[in-house]
């Protein structure tokens, strides 16, 4: 593998990555987001209302 396929790779990776930026549905910050499940929630968001979602912690 040359080192010119390894840069195509890394940036095909990359532009995959950026296509799916979202905003925090509640409150519209870009970064820390949870899009597991398409929930596209901030981290900070996201532990305020997890348990009214139905997430449990479990440590």
């Amino acid at each position: 593998m040359s080192e010119s396929e390894s840069t195509d790779e890394t940036g095909e990776q990359v532009a995959k990555r950026t296509e799916q930026l979202e905003a925090c549905q509640r409150c519209g910050r870009e970064q820390g987001l949870v899009g597991k499940y398409d929930i596209w929630l901030c981290r900070q968001c996201f532990r305020e209302i997890a348990r009214s979602m139905g997430f449990k912690k479990y440590s």
